[in-house]
């Protein structure tokens, strides 16, 4: 499985529409979560994402400065999804996620919002829990972070 990753900028037709549509057919359709999934952060986002041998986007998950500020120093990481469960794809996906925020976003942290049943993991990648569950779109989330560790 080789992992694609580009800015928004860079992404083709396709590949948006294959994004924007496996996003959809499990947050919207899986999970029966009606939001707005279109809320301008893809824009500014790296995404990261994989092919599925069928010609589909298997997996994906975008990076980008929280709250649009890059002097905070925190990246994000959202909209973290998988079409095919049990095959490692989204540990792939996640970790190459934190390598585009450490080493290309220079981040020194990142931040998460996660569906609560999927605390373990995030947390098998070092995110920890900040906040109480709380209720999003319906669903059951909590806010994670993973410090940067500074190398000599």
């Amino acid at each position: 499985m080789d992992l694609i990753v580009k800015h928004f900028d860079e992404l083709s037709t396709t590949e948006l529409y294959e994004i924007l549509k496996t996003r959809f057919e499990i947050f919207v359709t899986e999970q029966e979560c009606i939001y707005q999934d279109l809320d301008d952060k893809d824009q500014d986002a790296i995404h990261v994402f994989c092919w599925s041998d069928s010609g589909r986007v298997t997996g994906c998950l975008r990076v980008f400065w929280k709250d649009h500020d890059e002097a905070s120093g925190i990246a994000q990481i959202g909209r973290v999804v998988t079409l095919e469960h049990g095959k490692g794809i989204g540990g792939k996906i996640l970790h190459e996620g934190i390598r585009v925020a450490t080493e290309q976003l220079k981040a020194k942290k990142i931040y998460l919002e996660a569906q609560e049943y999927a605390i373990g993991y995030y947390a098998k990648e070092g995110f920890e829990v900040v906040s109480e569950p709380f209720m999003e779109d319906g669903i059951p989330h909590v806010k994670m972070e993973k410090q940067i560790e500074k190398r000599m």
